[in-house]
């Protein structure tokens, strides 16, 4: 059996649980992320920006497929040399929208992390204050490969939540 990180911490608190009892909390973290007020505004700005960006790149496709259906109509009554200039043309287009089109990804990728990282940091700060206000030993990070199981009351998710938005009200 490997031993994780994780089930090491865990076994090593159990050890210890027989001495005194442990109490461990979840939070989604995505849950909080995309929930909190400043999370959604923070969304709403990434997708007002992929929106535009998306619409950029659809353009330039659009203006590519249209040359390259003119390619095609013309392209028995057209020379080579005019035929290779043409395809040259919409190969070099199409490469500059790939360039284009990474590059946006790679500015939204930027942008997130710059809205949410100051987010999550406040969620976390408030997740180490409310476990310390409330006794608990550890919290986990609740999501699909993590938290196999908890009980509903050890989820701390909507709490963060609600404290969260009531202090960065604005």
């Amino acid at each position: 059996m490997k031993v994780t990180p994780m089930l090491f911490v865990l076994v090593m608190l159990g050890a210890g649980a027989a001495r005194a009892e442990m109490k461990i909390g979840v939070v989604d973290m995505q849950k909080c992320l995309t929930t909190v007020e400043a999370g959604k505004k923070a969304k709403s700005s990434l997708e007002t920006e992929f929106n535009k960006k998306k619409k950029e790149i659809q353009g330039e496709e659009q203006a590519i497929q249209k040359l390259h259906e003119e390619l095609s109509k013309q392209a028995s009554v057209l020379s080579e040399a005019a035929r290779n200039k043409k395809q040259a043309e919409i190969n070099d287009r199409l490469m500059k929208l790939q360039q284009s089109t990474q590059k946006s990804q790679l500015e939204i990728q930027k942008k997130e992390q710059e809205l949410t990282e100051p987010i999550i940091v406040k969620i976390r700060k408030l997740i180490r204050e409310m476990a310390e206000k409330k006794g608990f030993n550890l919290i986990l990070e609740k999501n699909e490969n993590t938290v196999l199981y908890s009980q509903e009351k050890d989820d701390l998710t909507t709490e963060v939540i609600t404290q969260f938005n009531g202090a960065n009200k604005g």
